[in-house]
This record gives structure tokens, sequence and C-alpha cells, in this order.
């Protein structure tokens, strides 16, 4: 999951987890090393999330014109 975690970093991403309180966290992938990530939010404050408990990863959905998706439904 490293290997994988690594082609998103920079990117502004949903990130599912099992035990995630809403379900998924969305941000930008700053750093992933070992068995971690860092991840920006909206706000500027960094999470860290163990890639252990990480199920999937998603680049942010954008529309034609670039802007964020308003409804996302998986």
């Amino acid at each position: 999951m490293e290997a994988l975690a690594k082609q998103f970093t920079g990117k502004e991403c949903i990130i599912y987890t099992i035990n995630s309180n809403d379900g998924s966290i969305a941000g930008i992938i700053r750093e992933v090393s070992g068995s971690g990530m860092l991840i920006e939010d909206a706000r500027g404050q960094l999470q860290a999330v163990n890639l252990e408990y990480v199920t999937r990863i998603r680049e942010y959905p954008r529309n034609k014109k670039g802007k964020k998706e308003s409804v996302i439904l998986d």
C-alpha cells in the first residue's frame, strides 16, 4: 500500500479508512513513509494516518472546468 499511496503525494484525495469517524478523510497527501502518511486538511491541519487501516485512496473528483464536484457518489 505504501508504493501505491506514494503515487498520490501532493494531490488532493479522499482517503477511506476502517475506523475513521465519518468514513473518509479529505485532504492533500503531504508525505508517505513507512506505514503511515501525513494528510493536510482544508484548514491546514496535519493528520497522521496508519496505512494498515487505509482501505481506499481516491483523487478528489473534478468537473470539466477543474472545479471540485459538489456531490460525490460512491
